[in-house]
This record gives C-alpha cells, structure tokens and sequence, in this order.
C-alpha cells in the first residue's frame, strides 16, 4: 500500500480536501467566489485557526467588524474566535485556499520534524 494520496482537482467553486485526501491533522479547501458573491454567512470556530491564501482576485475580508482588503498574494491568519466572512469584488472574482488546524498544535516543522534517511 502506498504512503501517499493523491487526488485531481476539477473546476468546482468548492472543495474540501479532507475528504478526499483522508486528511487528519488538517482541513484544506479551494474557494471560488464569482464577482459580486461572498460567503453567505459569518462563523468563528472553537479550536482552528485558519490560514487563507488569495491565489487570484480581488475581494475583502470582514473579521470582527474590520474590513480587510484581499487581493492576489495576500495571506491571512484568523485566530478561532474571530468571526469572519469573505467576499469577492463587484469587478472580478476571487480564489482562495483555506487551511485550518489546531490552533496551537504545532510542535515541530520543517527542519526540527524531518528525519534525514
């Protein structure tokens, strides 16, 4: 059996990785929002952070009342609590990821957690 998945993704405006990757120290999704659109509702979260990459567009971010602008490049760190909603511009749409993990969690990275064979 491999110590590997991997999966391809199509055009869908959402996709969560989790699933289809048996993800299970993280929750990753691929976010598509056509102009004028945004996420219908406004959440926060008990435990996770997220962490949001802008991959292209433009659009803006309402994170406890603040409005942040987005656009290609942009990336972004909500602590769980903070209640957030996105939106895209009226002018062009916009592509993100979203990482979400335990805040706190991570012990070890990059160099201090590989295992040099």
């Amino acid at each position: 059996m491999a110590n590997y998945t991997k999966t391809t993704i199509g055009k869908e405006n959402r996709i969560e990785l989790h699933e289809k990757l048996s993800l299970t120290g993280a929750e990753i999704s691929l976010n598509e929002l056509p102009a004028g659109a945004n996420v219908p509702f406004v959440h926060s979260h008990k435990e996770n952070e997220e962490i949001y990459g802008i991959l292209s567009g433009n659009g803006k971010a309402i994170i406890d009342g603040e409005e942040i602008s987005l656009s290609t490049g942009d990336w972004l760190k909500i602590v769980p609590t903070a209640e957030r909603q996105f939106f895209a511009s009226d002018i062009s749409g916009i592509t993100y990821i979203c990482i979400q993990v335990k805040e706190n969690s991570l012990e070890h990275f990059t160099a201090e957690d590989a295992v040099i064979g």
